[in-house]
């Protein structure tokens, strides 16, 4: 499927090859690569990393935590204080029966959210109904129709959990290249995989595939829960589109510093 054409005049996100966007959404002034988790037990906390962040990141995820403890309200507060135009990763990993992520979807694209996702594992008809779901509850709130992305195995899971827990006896990087190329099949726009897989998703799935990549650290810095990591610069030359880096920098005594030291090890900010 061919992505629709871009509007004339403005800087667009180009990646992706779902048909059907109501649009797309401009992109942010800087040049960065960081989806900041604003992982925090209340909206006051969340607000003002943002505030102190905005500048120096790509967007922002807002994940499980954030919004059961602050409301659905936080999207529009987020954009409120830091510009309609902000992008924001609703990380929400809907994994369900057809019908019932379609209604998610639905509900969740009139939020104005930029991008969201969905696990892979729930399959091709799963993921078609949420591609096609974006689209009409974009459509019906006059708003852009978001990034739909597939999780594929998550960044704390290691192969020996994927093969004795989870009975999959398929190489992790196999399994994660394979379903990959199962939900671009099924429309989505990218996945959201471990940098270590990267480079196998990217020469499977193509250049006009979005990759986000969580489980980047900065060198030195503490892994924390995460099993397959890499530096920014190293994820970026795998062939990342987007990093999601949190601790690294929410915890840093200076989290707009912090930004911009991963964003120079990325490549992307002098």
């Amino acid at each position: 499927m061919q992505p629709r054409p871009r509007k004339a005049g403005a800087a667009f996100l180009i990646k992706g090859n779902r048909a059907g966007r109501s649009e797309y959404f401009p992109t942010m002034p800087n040049t960065s690569k960081i989806l900041l988790p604003l992982d925090f037990p209340s909206a006051d906390a969340a607000l003002a990393m943002a505030a102190q962040t905005h500048n120096d990141v790509a967007g922002f995820k807002i994940g499980l935590e954030l919004v059961n403890a602050a409301g659905f309200d936080i999207f529009a507060r987020l954009q409120d204080q830091v510009g309609p135009e902000t992008r924001i990763f609703y990380d929400c990993k809907f994994h369900d029966i057809p019908n019932t992520v379609a209604g998610a979807v639905r509900a969740a694209s009139r939020r104005n959210v930029w991008m969201l996702n969905v696990h892979a594992v729930g399959g091709g008809e799963m993921m078609r109904a949420a591609c096609r779901a974006a689209g009409e509850g974009a459509d019906a709130a006059h708003a852009a129709c978001p990034l739909v992305v597939a999780v594929t195995v998550l960044t704390s899971t290691h192969a020996h959990a994927l093969q004795t827990e989870m009975g999959v006896s398929q190489p992790l990087d196999q399994y994660v290249v394979h379903l990959a190329r199962l939900a671009q099949d099924s429309g989505c726009d990218g996945v959201v995989a471990s940098p270590l897989e990267t480079a196998s998703i990217r020469a499977a799935c193509g250049p006009d595939f979005l990759i986000v990549t969580p489980g980047v650290r900065p060198l030195g810095a503490d892994a924390g829960d995460q099993k397959r990591i890499m530096t920014p610069g190293e994820a970026v030359r795998a062939g990342a589109d987007y990093l999601v880096v949190g601790r690294p920098i929410t915890s840093a005594p200076d989290p707009g510093e912090a930004a911009r030291a991963i964003n120079r090890d990325a490549g992307n900010l002098a």
